[in-house]
């Protein structure tokens, strides 16, 4: 049987579940995040700040104080996860195999799965309020390969301010060959939903609850992987997005 996974509204019509998110709690009163681990654009250099699923946890979880990365918007209830740009612009703090910023969930629970498995799918709802400058724009969403064997990604979702969505796949797990592929586009500051599946050997992605567009995974051959979700800054100026919805099903 699997293993399903979801935010604690997830199972709502979107307009009912945008109304229940509770501005006064933190993001982990409103979302599953027993499974997730967080990345913050801070720290020490080479060393960014990393919050334990266990710190993020429940109605008086971990949000930063002054609001400035991870946050519940106090309007609407959504997860807020903004990044300040780039290191040379804002002072950042990055991972020692990225040139980018990032305030960014990774699954953690489990920690890797397999991609030969019926189920392994995210399904999320959010707002990209401000991509980031760069052409392919901010990551939002993520299928990567277990740390214990590449640094690379299988593949990013990418959404720049033109509103194009396009996932880049590795051609393998040593990395440097992303192939781009458009699979939409949403107007910026528009509320949409992804599903970005990994299973049965099969990547896919839909927009929105349409058809879903398989994506050749090349000589990936199938290594075992983990979901991340969040706010990938790939640019030098600030981006900002807004999620109300994040569900993992295994």
């Amino acid at each position: 049987m699997s293993k399903l996974f979801l935010s604690t509204l997830s199972l709502l019509p979107f307009a009912l579940r945008t109304l229940a998110l509770n501005p006064s709690c933190a993001p982990g009163g409103n979302f599953d995040l027993s499974i997730w681990s967080l990345q913050l654009p801070t720290g020490s250099t080479g060393s960014p700040t990393t919050i334990s699923s266990s710190q993020l946890e429940s109605c008086s979880g971990y949000q930063d104080s002054g609001h400035q990365y991870f946050f519940t918007e106090s309007g609407d209830g959504a997860l807020v996860m903004k990044v300040p740009g780039s290191p040379s612009s804002s002072g950042c703090v990055t991972t020692p195999n990225s040139l980018h910023c990032r305030t960014e969930l990774r699954e953690s629970n489990p920690s890797s799965w397999d991609p030969n498995a019926v189920t392994n799918r995210m399904t999320v709802s959010l707002a990209v309020k401000t991509p980031d400058n760069s052409g392919s724009g901010t990551v939002i969403g993520q299928v990567h390969i277990d740390d214990s064997v590449s640094s690379k990604p299988v593949c990013e979702i990418y959404y720049n301010s033109a509103g194009d969505i396009q996932v880049g796949v590795e051609q393998t797990q040593s990395g440097g060959n992303e192939i781009l592929t458009k699979v939409g586009n949403i107007a910026v500051g528009t509320t949409f939903t992804y599903e970005l599946s990994y299973q049965s050997n099969v990547l896919s992605i839909s927009i929105n609850g349409g058809a879903a567009k398989t994506l050749s995974t090349y000589s990936l051959d199938a290594p075992p992987s983990y979901f991340k979700v969040g706010n990938y800054n790939q640019g030098s100026s600030a981006s900002d997005v807004h999620f109300f919805s994040i569900t993992v099903e295994h």
